[in-house]
Order: structure tokens, then C-alpha cells, then sequence
């Protein structure tokens, strides 16, 4: 189940109900720069996890300027639409409520997630999938320094996935491992521990005793938390 650190107490709390009842996911973002980004980008991950793990998800967002252009850099990020929520105390019976805010920031009494900032904004030309990489590399509670060197790692490595998958999706599928799947759920229930989950995908990757079929399986698998679209070249011309 997923565990997520309290920014109020310091405090490891259940971010799902234990009878599985609806999880309010409320993301708070008052601007369009990438740290608010940043903050939906967190909310998107719970989300995700939260659905992977079969927890109803009624997932907002609350209040804010420049929303329509907030919503469109989530959008050429891959984050999924949050359903605007002008009133911060509407509810439908959930079991539980979790607020993604960035650290410092405004939002109501209850289980908080902080996210920390994203320093500079990126240049204006720049793939959207390697932000969004770049972005997830740190764990949420950590400050991001984006770089022209970070983002060209990132992109480099987005193709180097993609290409990966698009040749083991070639080779007879294979399960993923249990003790790999136990690795990376052990990693996304940890306080959305997401550099976790790419760093068993680095050790998938490379791990010569797997066959390719698990390996691609592995990513497909990992993607639906990740949304990094890694077998969006499936069937492209080698």
C-alpha cells in the first residue's frame, strides 16, 4: 500500500483508505512556471499509483492564475486532465484526501504532500517528454536544477528506452520477474519514490540473465506509472 511522508508531521501516512474507498487527490498550483508544473506532475504520479494499486481517484485542481496555460504545459507533458475545483471543501464522501502544493505554499489542513522548486525555467524549444523525465529524476522532495546538459541527458536516454523497448518487443514475451515487480512497487509505495523506479529499470536494462521479452514487459509495465510513452516506437522501421 502507499505510503507517503506527511509535509505536516514528517510522518509516514497511508495515502489509500484500507477499505480501497475514493482517494481525493487535490492538487494546488496558483502559476504556469515549472515548479507549478512540477506540482501537478507529483499529483499525476500519486494518481497513478493510486490506480495501479486499485484505489478509486477523484483527482482536482485548485485555484491559481494562468490556469489555461498551466494546463497546457501539462498536457505536452503527458499529465493526465484534473478536474477544476474552485471549492477546496466540495466533497463525495471520500475516505481519504491528499493536497500536492509546492513547499511553502497554500492549502487546506490535511495530508500534504511538498513539492520542491524547478530552477530556471527551461528554454522555450525543448522536447516535453524529457522535462518530463528530467523532472522525475528527483525524488519530489528534493529541488530540481534544470540544465541544457540535464534535459540532453534526459532526451538521450527517452531514446535510448524507446529504441530498447521497439527491439525486445521483437522477441517472445516473458513475464515480469516477481522479484522485479516487487522492486518496483516496493519503490513507487514508498513515498512515490520514482528515481527508485528508474533505477531498476537501469539494472533491467543491463542485467544479462534476463530475456528481452521480460525486459520489455518490465518497461510497459513501469510506464504506466512513469507516462514516459517508452513503446511509442513499437513497429517503427528498424
Amino acid at each position: 500500500m502507499l505510503r507517503i511522508i506527511d509535509a505536516r508531521t514528517g510522518e509516514p501516512v497511508d495515502a489509500a483508505p484500507a477499505r480501497r474507498g475514493l482517494t481525493r487527490v487535490a492538487v494546488h498550483a496558483s502559476g504556469s512556471d515549472t515548479t507549478n508544473l512540477r506540482v501537478l506532475l507529483v499529483g499525476d504520479l500519486l494518481v497513478r499509483t493510486l490506480e495501479l494499486g486499485g484505489t478509486p481517484v477523484w483527482a482536482l485542481l485548485t485555484g491559481g492564475r494562468r490556469q489555461a496555460e498551466l494546463r497546457a504545459g501539462a498536457g505536452a507533458l503527458g499529465i493526465r486532465p484534473f478536474e477544476d475545483s474552485p471549492d477546496v471543501g466540495a466533497g463525495l464522501g471520500e475516505a481519504q484526501v491528499v493536497h500536492v502544493a509546492a513547499r511553502g505554499g497554500q492549502a487546506p489542513d490535511g495530508v500534504r504532500i511538498a513539492v520542491a522548486s524547478v530552477e530556471p525555467d527551461p528554454p522555450g524549444h525543448y522536447d516535453p517528454a524529457a522535462l518530463r523525465l528530467a523532472l522525475i529524476t528527483r525524488h519530489h522532495s528534493v529541488p530540481v536544477r534544470l540544465d541544457a546538459a540535464g534535459l540532453d541527458d534526459a532526451h538521450a536516454t527517452l531514446a535510448r528506452w524507446r529504441g530498447a523497448v521497439a527491439r525486445w518487443a521483437r522477441q517472445p514475451s516473458r513475464p515480469v520477474p516477481d522479484a522485479v515487480r516487487r522492486r518496483l512497487r516496493d519503490a513507487w509505495e514508498d513515498d512515490l519514490d520514482v528515481p527508485g523506479v528508474l533505477d531498476v529499470l537501469r539494472h533491467v536494462e543491463t542485467e544479462p540473465d534476463l530475456a528481452d521479452g521480460a525486459r520489455f514487459e518490465t518497461y510497459a509495465y513501469a510506464d504506466r506509472l512513469l507516462g514516459l510513452e517508452l513503446t511509442r516506437e513499437l513497429g517503427a522501421p528498424s
